[in-house]
């Protein structure tokens, strides 16, 4: 069995992406102010490149670390059963943390990612998400910041894969399988 053909049609250029990503820092950056140090937890792997371009410009003493939950694999359909594949490696409890996801889609895993880091006690928790499709959503979840809002088609795309391939686009794509 092969792999199945795509093209991939751009859906958010570059230069919007970098334009959003400025905004949302300076956002954050307000809504944090005077934080002695903010934890900034990355989802792995699709929120990396987001994530490293937006701590470039948060202008506050931060902290980042990493968690990888999945439950995708490498298919484009979520399986609903969230795995963590990676935990963080430092303490929360009493700090500002924001989370920084790649989509939020049915919700799932967002919901359990923050079920999971809220036994933990952070002094607040909050979520940076770059896209948004809310036309999937299964759980009542919602970012604090959102970068896009996004029709429902299956994306690729700066730090965004199918199959561990395309992350490194430096645009957001929209998957389209062709025959």
């Amino acid at each position: 069995m092969s792999d199945p053909k795509y093209v991939i049609d751009e859906l958010i250029s570059a230069k919007a992406i970098a334009a959003r990503v400025e905004e949302l820092a300076r956002e954050i950056t307000e809504f944090y102010e005077g934080t002695d140090k903010l934890v900034i937890v990355s989802l792995l792997r699709g929120s990396f490149i987001f994530t490293a371009d937006l701590v470039r410009e948060i202008k506050l003493p931060i902290e980042v670390d990493f968690l990888e939950a999945s439950s995708y694999g490498n298919s484009t359909e979520s399986s609903r059963e969230v795995r963590i594949l990676k935990d963080l490696r430092g303490e929360i409890e009493g700090r500002d943390v924001l989370v920084v996801e790649d989509i939020v889609d049915t919700g799932f895993t967002l919901n359990h990612v923050l079920a999971i880091l809220g036994t933990r006690n952070p002094a607040r928790l909050e979520v940076c998400a770059l896209l948004d499709k809310p036309s999937r959503r299964e759980v009542d979840i919602k970012a604090t910041w959102t970068g896009f809002e996004i029709p429902d088609r299956f994306v690729v795309g700066y730090g965004i894969d199918y199959g561990q391939r395309n992350r490194n686009l430096d645009h957001i794509g929209a998957v389209r399988f062709i025959e």
